[in-house]
This record gives structure tokens, C-alpha cells and sequence, in this order.
């Protein structure tokens, strides 16, 4: 195999969703942890949901209609500057430490992200993080109206790239994204931040186990779909390494 594209994940790959618990905990102090966890869950729900019922929205709208449902089960009263200042946060997500390296060490492959995001949502957050110096392409599904894992969704890169399912490494962090890649016929890379020995490990400490553990305990581990990964990574610190041993 030759890797002439290396196309990532956004959310939870390259950026770090759970960043917006510094916001979260701001507005509504003692919540911030429990609706950083429900907003996220929903927010991924919602995107399958729509696919199913095929009521299309783009990623900004589930991502407003997540908090709103989180805010309201958990019954936390708010404004609209409050809104707006955690949804702005969607426009500035950490970068993981290890990202902007492990990029730059590929320049010379296609780098490209694929990702639910709506496009104006991506636009900003690549700008913002200065990840627009070195990806080729910012693909949204927007353009399918399909969200990942719709196999049309993956689709989107050999018609942006030009570059065949055959000689691309799709690299996640989220398990379902990486089973729907590999059920498309990409090659995939998933990033294993999280060990299971580390969620039981925190079960057994925790006399209640805290939002942040069940989240990493339902989204964190290989779904059971009969579906692999090509490659098991613990960091984007190992792609470079992974990447050149496929030189031609």
C-alpha cells in the first residue's frame, strides 16, 4: 500500500472536544463536567438520528440543538449570551498537543479533514487553530447532506483529492468512525487515547463513576461491529513513523 492522502477526523481527533468543560464550568459552576458529556453525546445522536430520518440539518444546528436539550433536562436557566459564549467555544477547540507536529512531519502527503462540522464551523475553527497553514482540504459533508458513517459521507475524498479509497489512511479517535471508514474500504488508523484497563481502573476507584468516565466507557472503545482497524495508535505522535514505512 501507498499513502498518498492522510485525511483526519476533526472532533476528537485533531481537536479536543472535551475543551469545552472550561466554558461549561464558567456559566453553570458544579455542571460543567456532567453537561460537557451530555451535550457531546447528543450532539453525535442527533447526527445519526437526522441520517436515519433523512431531516438533514447541518452540524451548527445539531450542535444548538444538543446544548439546548442538555440545558434543559438538567434545568439550568440561561440567556442568550450565555448560548452563544458556549457555542462559540465549537469555534475554538483545542488542538491536541501532538497535532500541528504530526502534521507538519506529513507535508508531504495530501492532509485533508473530514468531518460532520458544517463548513462555516470548520472554516473557523482551522483558522482559528492555524491549521489552514498546513491541511490541503477542509471537506464537510455538508455538500452530501450525510453525516458520518453514511458510506457517502467518505465518499467526499476521492471526489475532493483525487485520491483513491486504496492510498488513503483515515485517522480517528472516534470508534464508529473508524468502523464506518473501514466499512467503506479506506484505510484506517485509530487512536486509542483511552484504555480500557484505565476505565476499569477509574470504576474502581470512584464510588460513582463520574460523567467524564462513562462518556470515555460508551465513546471511547471499539464498537463490537465486526469491523477492525488497519492500524492501533495511542497518539498522533506515531503517524509520521506509520506514514513513511508505506514509502513507495
Amino acid at each position: 500500500m501507498m499513502i498518498k492522502a492522510v485525511v483526519f477526523d476533526a472532533y476528537g481527533t485533531l481537536y479536543d472536544v472535551q475543551s469545552v468543560a472550561a466554558v461549561t464550568e464558567e456559566a453553570f459552576p458544579g455542571y460543567g463536567d456532567i453537561i460537557t458529556q451530555i451535550w457531546r453525546i447528543k450532539q453525535l445522536e442527533y447526527t445519526w438520528l437526522r441520517s436515519l430520518m433523512m431531516r438533514y440539518e447541518d452540524f451548527s444546528v445539531v450542535t444548538r440543538d444538543s446544548l439546548a436539550y442538555t440545558l434543559r433536562v438538567l434545568g439550568l436557566e440561561h440567556d442568550s449570551a450565555v448560548f452563544e459564549r458556549l457555542m462559540d467555544k465549537h469555534l475554538h477547540l483545542e488542538l491536541y498537543p501532538d497535532a500541528m507536529s504530526a502534521l507538519a512531519a506529513m507535508r508531504n502527503r495530501k492532509l485533508a479533514i473530514l468531518s460532520n462540522g458544517s463548513s462555516g464551523m470548520l472554516e473557523a475553527l482551522v483558522r482559528n487553530s492555524g491549521l489552514d497553514r498546513v491541511l490541503d482540504a477542509t471537506i464537510s459533508v455538508d455538500t452530501r447532506k450525510m453525516f458520518k458513517p453514511a458510506p457517502d459521507a467518505y465518499g467526499l475524498i476521492e471526489a475532493v483529492l483525487g485520491v483513491p479509497s486504496a492510498e488513503v489512511l483515515f485517522i480517528s479517535s472516534n470508534p464508529w468512525d473508524a468502523c464506518g471508514a473501514k466499512a467503506f474500504g479506506l484505510n484506517v488508523a485509530w487512536i486509542e487515547r483511552v484504555t480500557p484497563e484505565a476505565i476499569a481502573l477509574a470504576c474502581v476507584d470512584s464510588e460513582l463513576v463520574s460523567p467524564l468516565t462513562m462518556f470515555k466507557a460508551i465513546r471511547t472503545q471499539m464498537d463490537e461491529l465486526g469491523l477492525e482497524p488497519d492500524y492501533r495508535i495511542h497518539a498522533l505522535t506515531e503517524l509520521p513513523a506509520l506514514v513513511a514505512a508505506h514509502e513507495s
